[in-house]
Parts: C-alpha cells; sequence; structure tokens
C-alpha cells in the first residue's frame, strides 16, 4: 500500500508541477526583453488610431519593425504629450516616441536616439484669417499643445509679439479651438500640420520659413534603458540602409487619407479565417509564446497591416486544411502550398513568392546513396504535399514502398528510429529541419520538380482578398521586407526565432518553459471532453429508451442510428462533420464545435447501447408483472425499469467517460489544438518527441487515474 501511494505521490507531483507555477518564476535568459513604450494620442502622421482602433503612423511603423529586426517586444501606451513625457522622466514607462525633437534642454533629463525625422515650428490660421505674418498676432490668443517644442518656440515670441497662450493636450482639440474662432493662430509642427490640412482640418499655413529647424528622436530616461536604446539605433539604422525607412515615411505623407496607404481593393477592413500547417518550418513555426512565426506568418502579417484585413489563424495537418479552403470551412490557406496544375483546378493562386524543389533525405548512417536503393525499402511522405506527390510518381520506377504522415516531424522521427529508411520533403524545410537538430542527412542529388509556393483561395472566391495580397506582396519586395523576412529565417536559428534559445529540454524543464502550453492543451481536453460526456449521455439515454420502446418504428430509429455511428471511424466522422457539412449547407462550423458533435454523435451511440443492454438486463418478469397489473408501459419503465437499470449502467458510463477524454486526441486532425496537438507543436519546435509525448501521456494518464478512482468509489458507494 506505501508503494503504491508512493507512486501516486510521484506522479501527482508531476502533475502539480504542469499546473502550480514555482513560487519564484524568473524570466529566461534567453526570452524577448519587453518594455513599456509611451506615445501620444493624436499625432498624425505620426501617431493616430486607424478605423480598428489600433495606432498606426510613422512611429508606431518605425517601432514595429525596429522591435523584429531587433528581437524585443513592447506595449505601447498612449496618452497626452506631456504626460508621456513626465512617465518616461519618472520611470513610470521605458521609451517615448511620440514625434519628440531633440533639444539641448530635453537631453538633460532624456538620451536621446539617432535623429529619424527632421521638423520645424510653423503657425496655422483659419482659412478666412487676415493673419499673414507673426506680427499680426499682437493682441491675439494663440493655441499651443502643451510641452511641445512648437508650444515652446511659440511662449518664446510671446512677449515679443504680445499675444496669450491657450494650451491643449491634444491636437485635434487646438486645431478645433482654432477653426471655432477661439483662438486666432496655433503652433504645431510642420509635417504634422500638413498632413492635418491635407486631411481635413480647416486651417493654412501662411507663408513662412520653418522655425527653430530640429530632429525628432526616440528618447529613454537619462543614464537608463541603454540595451533598448542601442536597440533602436541599430534597427534605425538598419531600415535606413535597406530603404524601408523611406517607404514607411512615404507610406503615410504620400497619400490623403488618415489610413495607412493600401491597395483600395478592401473596404472595410474584411475579416478573413485563414489556415496554415502545424509544423513546416521555417515558414510556420510555433513560438515557446504560442504563437505562430515564420516566412508566411510574417508575410501575411505585414500584407494584412498594410491592405487593411484582419483574419484568424487556424492551424492543421496539410491535409486537413486544403480541404478547409476547398469546400469553404476556410477563405485561404498559406502553407508553403506549391503551386501545380492539379491544384489551379482548385484554388486561385497569388503571384509565387518562393521558389522550391524536392529532395529526399536518409539517416546519416544510412547505405542508401541513391533514389536505385530504395528499392524494396519503405519510404515516409507528408500526406497532401507536392513532394508526396513526386515521390509517388516515382514509386513504381524505382521500387519502394509508401507511408504516409500528417506532420513533417512524425515523418522524419519514422525515418531516424528506422521504421522507413527515407523520407521526401521541399528542400528549404528539409534543409532548415536539419540544421536544427533533426538527424538526417541529404544524399547527393538535384531538386526535382522545381516549383514556386503561393498564397491560394478556393476557386472562383475571396479574389478581392486574392488581389489584396498580391498588391501587398509586391509592395514588401518593393521596399525590401520580403527579403529581410526571408532572410531572417533562412539565415537563422529556429531556437532563436522562436524564443527558445538554450531551452532546458529535460523532462522538468520542457514542463516548467511550457507549463502555459500543456495547461491550454489539458484545459481544451477536458472542456471538449466535459460538453460532450454531458450532451452524449442525454443522447444516449434517449435512444436507448428508443431502443426498448414497445413501438417497432421507434426501435427502427435506434438501430438505424446505432448502426450508422458505431459503424463509422472516429477520425472519418470528424472529417465529415468539418468539412463535408460546410460543403452542402454553406455554413461554417468552428473546430470545438465540429468536434464537439463529432464526439457526441460517436459516443452516444455507444452510450445508447449499453442503456438499452441496462434496461434489457433487468428481470423481463418484472415488466410483465407491472402490465398484468395494469401499469402502462411508460410509467412501468419509468418507476420500475429505468432506476434498476440505470444502477446496473454506472460502471458502463464511467468507462465511456475515459473514453471519451482518448478520442478528444483524434479531433486533434481537423486543427483543434488539446493535448495531443499541444505536444506535437512542441515536439515540432523542441525535437524532443520522446520526452514530450512522454508528458503528454503522463497527463492522460494521471486523468484517467482519478476518472478510475472516481468509478471505483461510485461502485462501492452504490454496492457493486
Amino acid at each position: 500500500m506505501k508503494k503504491k501511494l508512493s507512486i501516486f505521490t510521484v506522479i501527482m507531483l508531476a502533475f502539480i508541477g504542469i499546473i502550480i507555477p514555482t513560487s519564484t518564476p524568473t524570466q529566461a535568459a534567453d526570452s524577448k526583453p519587453h518594455y513599456s513604450i509611451v506615445t501620444d494620442t493624436t499625432y498624425p502622421p505620426f501617431e493616430f488610431q486607424n478605423k480598428n482602433e489600433k495606432y498606426v503612423g510613422i512611429d508606431m511603423d518605425l517601432l514595429k519593425r525596429i522591435s523584429e529586426i531587433e528581437n524585443f517586444t513592447y506595449s505601447v501606451k498612449p496618452m497626452s504629450f506631456n504626460v508621456a513625457a513626465q512617465a518616461v522622466a519618472n520611470s513610470q514607462s521605458d521609451g517615448i516616441i511620440a514625434g519628440m525633437t531633440i533639444t539641448p534642454e530635453r537631453e538633460k533629463i532624456y538620451d536621446a536616439s539617432t535623429p529619424y525625422y527632421k521638423t520645424g515650428a510653423v503657425f496655422a490660421v483659419a482659412k478666412d484669417s487676415k493673419i499673414k505674418k507673426v506680427s499680426d498676432l499682437k493682441g491675439k490668443k494663440i493655441a499651443a499643445k502643451t510641452g511641445t517644442a512648437s508650444a515652446t518656440y511659440a511662449a518664446s515670441l510671446s512677449k515679443k509679439y504680445g499675444f496669450k497662450i491657450s494650451y491643449f493636450n491634444d491636437s485635434n482639440i487646438m486645431y478645433n479651438d482654432v477653426t471655432a474662432g477661439n483662438s486666432d493662430a496655433c503652433f504645431e509642427d510642420i509635417p504634422v500640420m500638413q498632413y492635418a490640412i491635407k486631411n481635413g482640418v480647416k486651417l493654412t499655413i501662411p507663408k513662412q520659413k520653418p522655425a527653430n529647424a530640429g530632429y525628432y528622436g526616440f528618447f529613454v530616461k537619462k543614464g537608463k534603458n541603454a540595451e533598448l536604446m542601442s536597440k533602436f539605433n541599430d534597427g534605425l539604422k538598419k531600415l535606413k540602409a535597406s530603404g524601408e525607412y523611406q517607404k514607411i515615411v512615404d507610406n503615410y505623407l504620400s497619400t490623403s487619407s488618415g489610413e495607412k496607404k493600401g491597395s483600395k481593393i478592401l473596404k472595410n477592413n474584411p475579416h478573413y479565417t485563414i489556415v496554415t500547417d502545424t509544423t513546416f518550418p521555417p515558414f510556420e513555426i510555433q513560438a515557446k509564446n504560442g504563437k505562430y512565426v515564420g516566412i508566411d506568418m510574417e508575410i501575411l502579417k505585414q500584407i494584412s497591416v498594410n491592405e487593411g484585413f484582419t483574419y484568424t489563424l487556424k492551424p492543421m495537418s496539410f491535409n486537413s486544411e486544403t480541404q478547409a479552403v476547398a469546400n469553404g470551412q476556410a477563405d485561404a490557406i498559406i502553407s508553403g502550398f506549391t503551386i501545380t496544375d492539379e491544384r489551379k483546378k482548385l484554388f486561385d493562386f497569388s503571384e509565387p513568392y518562393f521558389e522550391s524543389g524536392f529532395i529526399w533525405a536518409v539517416r546519416k548512417d544510412s547505405s542508401i546513396k541513391g533514389l536505385k536503393d530504395l528499392k524494396g525499402k519503405t519510404v515516409a511522405l507528408k500526406t497532401g504535399t507536392g513532394s508526396a506527390d513526386y515521390a509517388k510518381s516515382i514509386q513504381k520506377k524505382y521500387g519502394f514502398d509508401i507511408k504516409y504522415f500528417n506532420d513533417s516531424n512524425t515523418m522524419y522521427n519514422d525515418v531516424v528510429v528506422g521504421n522507413s529508411v527515407a523520407c521526401f520533403e521541399d528542400q528549404p524545410v528539409m534543409q532548415y529541419a536539419i540544421k536544427n537538430g533533426i538527424k538526417l542527412t541529404i544524399p547527393k542529388q538535384k531538386p526535382a520538380n522545381t516549383g514556386h509556393y503561393g498564397f491560394a483561395v478556393q476557386k472562383g472566391k475571396n479574389n478581392d482578398l486574392l488581389q489584396a495580397f498580391n498588391h501587398g506582396l509586391k509592395e514588401l519586395k518593393d521596399n525590401g521586407t520580403f527579403d529581410q523576412i526571408r532572410n531572417k529565417y533562412l539565415g537563422g536559428d529556429q531556437k532563436k526565432i522562436t524564443g527558445n534559445t538554450k531551452e532546458d529540454t529535460s523532462f522538468w524543464g520542457l514542463i516548467s518553459s511550457n507549463r502555459n502550453m500543456f495547461i491550454s492543451g489539458l484545459g481544451n481536453t477536458l472542456a471538449l471532453t466535459v460538453f460532450a460526456i454531458l450532451i452524449a449521455s442525454i443522447w444516449g439515454i434517449i435512444l436507448g429508451v428508443m431502443g426498448v420502446s414497445e413501438h417497432k418504428f421507434v426501435r427502427g430509429i435506434y438501430s438505424t442510428v446505432i448502426y450508422i455511428f458505431r459503424g463509422l471511424p472516429l477520425l472519418v466522422l470528424a472529417f465529415f462533420v468539418y468539412i463535408g457539412l460546410p460543403n452542402v449547407t454553406g455554413v461554417k462550423i468552428s473546430t470545438f464545435a465540429a468536434g464537439l458533435l463529432t464526439l457526441v454523435l460517436n459516443e452516444g451511440a455507444y452510450t445508447a447501447a449499453f442503456v438499452k443492454g441496462g434496461f434489457d438486463a433487468v428481470d423481463p418478469g418484472q415488466m410483465e408483472a407491472a402490465r398484468a397489473l395494469g401499469v402502462p408501459y411508460g410509467k412501468a419503465m419509468r418507476g420500475i425499469i429505468m432506476p434498476q437499470g440505470l444502477k446496473i449502467m454506472i460502471p458502463s458510463f464511467i468507462n465511456q467517460f475515459i473514453i471519451t477524454l482518448k478520442d478528444t486526441s483524434i479531433i486533434s486532425a481537423i486543427g483543434f489544438v488539446e493535448l495531443t496537438q499541444t505536444g506535437q507543436l512542441l515536439v515540432a519546435r523542441t525535437q524532443q518527441g520522446f520526452i514530450v509525448y512522454g508528458i503528454v501521456a503522463l497527463i492522460y494518464l494521471i486523468v484517467i487515474t482519478l476518472l478510475t478512482w472516481l468509478s471505483k468509489f461510485i461502485e462501492k458507494r452504490l454496492g457493486y
């Protein structure tokens, strides 16, 4: 008994280690630094809210790109300019980017970055104003924005020219004070004033030379955050060298819209569902924080911002995602998707964005050197891919057998452990995998069937999205961003890219560093299990009662439902519900809803079978006696048969709960990220299949053990 308790204690401690954080969490040395950055609430074209209530502008775009290049994260806090400046000076925030002019006075309090924009102060008046020069402001009322360099300049002139100043915390309120006639003029930085007038503010700038010409900079508190300042300067230098800096500036100052310049193809910021592969590095990889990164992911992100659309990303197996788009469950696919003539019959493709070819790889100690050596051997392929089609086309010629897998890492590991002798894969993907730890090698060969990757939509559908993608892709190529993204991944280390450098890949290290992912996966598994059990139990009991009905027609319905849903493999049923039904009905269904319906139909059928069996197990003489006494059939069932039958069924119900919990793993095939899918994603990132799947298995065993104990407890209480 003590030995059993000791084993259970170890298991429970492992489980608790996953669920409960350590008492003194520390930031991993390899995690990205995070900074709090303040900015102005309204200072277009440098910072302003777009229709999506997101902050965009020259400053915002520069900061975003620099953070991506220099590998740090940040949160933006918009506030009035004066408050923002004080927040940094008082160490409430790490830095400020807000069209803030570098001045000797400010350099006493702050450290400034390399200048990034030249500016100067001007004054503006209402269009019908008679004021033409500064001397005309004598005795007038002037509006200025608190804390700005233009306000400082105005204050320096107020005594000389005899005007009074009213201060405002917001540029738009300041402008409106002039247009309403409460003030006669306002002082503002020239690019900001020009942008405002160009975009509808009814003011005009009298002929003048900008005063106090200076430069905008990024600021931190003096003597603090040297690393952040260094990152900003380095990133700014790279943006200027690549030409992307000028593209960002031109994007705002060359358009008359308050929104970012885009293709104008998409209206009203549409939202799309876009599917991608779960594991296809370097094109799509799940980072340590759970977010997807990679060449495809960054291209999509940049284009969505520039072209004005939002999207929900749904990772799933490659074969499932292509079917999801072909059947209208998703709007588009970006997944290292090779453009072929066969696929063009089902999909419309974007302009090509990456050239690739197919190669094959073997274990490092393999004696296989050429395709002819594969004769009589087993080769691993990834379902639905171009490389799989290529391997299939040469199978007869070289006489090898084929087995298929739904994800790349499982395919690689099948070769590593010796179950298959080789695998076929896209060249950049295979090279990247080997570079990042997969113990395979690529025999000398020339890539076959060289082709191109493209973004795809269902044929004849979502043409606007396709055009917007093409427009955005062209802009990324023109401004050098595309090359930066490609080089970042093809020349980089996956561990650095995914925030996984020097991650502890021991059993406890993986649990500790990926605790949140395990919790999320387990939470999704339990949520799906609980809802499925509740609904399937109700549905199963109803069906079971129908199975013992006195009416032949009702019993026929029971038999038909049981025959269908017990006869269908669960995986086939999942694909039918998620992909087949929407193709017929035209109604999209979420992965959770599809998984829930699949489990309810399957588990409900099995539940109905043992419910009927439980009722049939009650001595038939009791029903006969009740009917002989004149008790109606329905009343006899409710009062005599059902109470006894339900008691008999209790162990079967508990057993079905356990089966349902395990069956949730199959739902991962349609993209639902439960515990098993979580394990697959972690293996893709860490290459630690044995340990990760061991952790997943342990979690399942713990939960199932608890359910088993619950079953025994209930059985004991009921006198079994």
